[in-house]
């Protein structure tokens, strides 16, 4: 059974999405970027040289994208930032940033780091 991920189109200057295309499986196959143009009409308004795509695998950042209020791409690197509900104050607007799911990773990735470095110094519990 394929699975597919979702491809997001983004306006090249912005970063602001343009079309998510979600994502697939099942007896579903890879589409082109031509035949993205070709079918979804939103695509089709656009001048082509302006619009930019990320694909991404099947699941990657679902919990992100079921948690956050708005993303955009980083246009200067090309990875998603996500903007997540502030509920302290709910008419600040959106803060874009990594995904969480990156940032609690590096900050086990930092964690794993440290209690070794104790470890080595002795002072591990």
């Amino acid at each position: 059974m394929a699975q597919i991920g979702r491809k997001i189109y983004y306006d090249k200057a912005t970063g602001n999405p343009i079309l998510d295309t979600g994502e697939r499986w099942g007896a579903v196959t890879e589409t082109s970027v031509d035949e993205d143009f070709a079918t979804y009409a939103v695509l089709q308004e656009r001048v082509r040289d302006t619009v930019d795509y990320i694909q991404l695998e099947y699941g990657q950042y679902a919990d992100d994208f079921a948690q956050c209020n708005g993303y955009k791409v980083d246009v200067a690197t090309k990875t998603i930032v996500f903007s997540y509900p502030d509920t302290a104050q709910p008419e600040q607007p959106p803060v874009y940033q990594k995904p969480l799911t990156e940032q609690v990773a590096d900050l086990k990735e930092q964690n794993a780091q440290i209690m070794l470095q104790l470890a080595q110094l002795g002072g591990g519990a």
